[in-house]
């Protein structure tokens, strides 16, 4: 099958998976990947950190990203979360993900075992050599334990030709300017985090796989766009408008407040696969504020 070539620019939600009585709730998930279409976003990012990977087991995450792909139907691109801190298993998910119509795999630093800068470039690579889709790094040493440094990104840019872009979750400007003035601008540099995609942009940034746009990809969408025009009066007053509410969906720990956010507007159940847990309920208050002072009311 001959693969269209994607410009990894612009906004892609980081989507939540939907569950209902333990089980993932496949018409709710079509029903997300609709909005998100209608919404305007650039493409979606299936069964990352936002999509609880790490509770759900081989067939569920090879049956998400299946879907991702049907509902999308070549309308926007699928980023397919593949990673995992075992190479095997990460080359058994994005072989996979290929398989299923995927169009780039995400590829998150192993978290847990804490490789050597060495140990990552091997894992990048074998998983580069075993498929042919473009692949996005994902650096989030926050939760991997690990970074993968600015050298190492550069060094597999120019010795994997499918390692094409970062998802940079680091909350670093400085490590965006110098991922920027070390690789080409065809390099695509996503943010991470919704609070810092306005400045990661201002230093050569591209757009952000985003949690906010889960709730708001409408508004996401053109924040980003005013940025890529340059236009950053424009941009910063959409930042200003968004900026409570994405503070209070990384008040506790991604995915719970989203999942909140999107029960409380009638948009998904806000189910949770254990060891996560439903927010608190001063974070609840804290998201229902934030909400309806975006103009927003309860459908719950």
């Amino acid at each position: 099958m001959k693969r269209r070539r994607v410009a990894f620019v612009g906004v892609f939600t980081a989507l939540v998976t939907p569950f209902r009585q333990g089980v993932v709730d496949e018409r709710r998930f079509e029903q997300q990947i609709s909005r998100q279409i209608s919404g305007g976003v650039d493409g979606i990012v299936p069964v990352g950190t936002t999509g609880e990977s790490p509770t759900l087991d081989f067939e569920e995450h090879e049956r998400i990203v299946e879907l991702a792909v049907s509902v999308a139907a070549g309308r926007v691109p699928v980023i397919a979360g593949t990673g995992g801190n075992s190479t095997a298993e990460a080359v058994r998910l994005t072989q996979a993900a290929e398989k299923a119509g995927a169009d780039a795999s995400l590829q998150v630093v192993p978290y847990y075992n804490r490789p050597t800068q060495q140990g990552l470039t091997s894992h990048f690579r074998a998983i580069a050599s075993a498929t042919s889709l473009p692949i996005i790094l994902y650096n989030i040493p926050s939760r991997c334990g690990v970074e993968i440094a600015v050298e190492t990104v550069v060094e597999l840019a120019h010795t994997c030709p499918t390692i094409v872009g970062i998802k940079e979750a680091g909350g670093n400007c400085n490590r965006v300017s110098r991922l920027r003035c070390e690789l080409s601008e065809e390099f695509s540099i996503l943010s991470g985090d919704d609070a810092l995609t306005l400045p990661f942009m201002s230093v050569g940034a591209h757009g952000v796989i985003s949690v906010v746009s889960n709730v708001f990809p409408n508004e996401m969408k053109r924040m980003v766009c005013e940025a890529l025009r340059n236009d950053y009066t424009r941009a910063r007053a959409l930042h200003k408008m968004l900026f409570p509410l994405v503070e209070t969906l990384f008040v506790e720990t991604n995915p719970a407040p989203v999942k909140y956010a999107m029960k409380w507007l009638g948009l998904d159940s806000g189910e949770l696969r254990l060891p996560l847990v439903e927010v608190r309920p001063s974070t609840k208050e804290k998201i229902e504020c934030a909400l309806t002072a975006l103009g927003c009311s309860k459908q719950i």
